[in-house]
């Protein structure tokens, strides 16, 4: 089975633009996001409910979101290949995600984009995606 990786910058496939993933830098980049986005949820009490989700280390979540986020931008398929298909909302079942960590995800994301110093056309469109996934996430009110 193929999997076609989502490109949050190609919503619009008539849209000539690189790829999320060669417009964010590729690699290097997506992994300085990463590790800033899982520092800032160590650092920042506003984050305080996302963090106590994530068990006493982030050293996996680091790993599997930076795996997953080079495929899910049109780069390299490191997540796919080790686990297989990511079935994001089963994953997170055992979680409980309400509106408060999807809005902690959303933002503490938000945070990384901008102190990372991403394109802001690019921090817009990933900001909807990210909206959308956090979103479908949820499996409790509140």
């Amino acid at each position: 089975m193929t999997t076609v990786a989502h490109d949050p910058a190609r919503d619009d496939e008539t849209d000539p633009s690189p790829s999320a993933f060669d417009w964010i830098g590729g690699e290097p980049r997506i992994r300085a996001l990463v590790d800033r986005f899982y520092d800032l949820m160590d650092l920042e009490p506003a984050y305080a409910e996302l963090r106590a989700a994530h068990g006493p280390s982030l050293d996996s979540a680091r790993d599997k979101l930076f795996w997953f986020l080079c495929g899910w931008m049109g780069g390299p398929q490191h997540y796919i290949e080790r686990f297989g298909h990511p079935r994001l909302r089963a994953r997170h079942l055992p979680f409980a995600i309400g509106v408060r960590e999807r809005d902690q995800w959303v933002v503490c994301m938000d945070q990384a984009m901008h102190e990372v110093g991403l394109d802001p056309a690019l921090i817009d469109r990933l900001n909807v995606s990210f909206f959308e996934t956090a979103d479908w996430m949820r499996n409790r009110g509140g």
